[in-house]
């Protein structure tokens, strides 16, 4: 499968066990099932990215988005340990900033933790610029780590 092939689509029921088990693979601190139901029963958008159809039709990463008025924002990005290093978070991402554009959002946040060089690097070559820190947003092995807030004008 090529990245121009991979189908972005609403997160069902069956991903849950991947999504959550990616989810801990790749965050030390993850969202729990619980979370990702929270986020469905918000009427967040959840996202599977991958390919639908052909051999290998299993997904490569996931995300979830929050819409409100004319902006959007990104509350959690995951790509598989496999899939990293291949473009599919940087897919995923234009994507995901096409998709809230389509429905209207001029803006677009999400939250980083600054000890993330590699996410920091990919939000920074898609054109997020920082505009804020929230001090002690996550949670850290000592203690709190701060976030920055990051924002892409659409």
């Amino acid at each position: 499968m090529t990245l121009s092939q991979a189908v972005l689509r609403p997160m069902r029921g069956e991903d849950l066990d991947w999504v959550c088990a990616r989810e801990t693979e790749l965050h030390a601190f993850p969202w729990t099932r619980g979370n990702f139901n929270d986020s469905l029963a918000a009427g967040h958008e959840l996202w599977v990215w991958g390919a639908e159809h052909g051999p290998d039709p299993a997904p490569l990463g996931y995300a979830v988005v929050r819409r409100a008025a004319d902006e959007a924002e990104l509350l959690d990005i995951g790509v598989a340990h496999h899939a990293q290093g291949r473009g599919v978070g940087r897919a995923l991402l234009a994507r995901l900033i096409d998709h809230a554009r389509e429905h209207g959002a001029t803006q677009f946040f999400l939250e980083v933790r600054p000890s993330n060089a590699a996410a920091l690097a990919l939000y920074r070559s898609a054109g997020f610029e920082a505009v804020g820190r929230r001090r002690g947003y996550y949670p850290a092995a000592q203690g709190r780590e701060d976030a920055l807030v990051m924002r892409l004008a659409l």
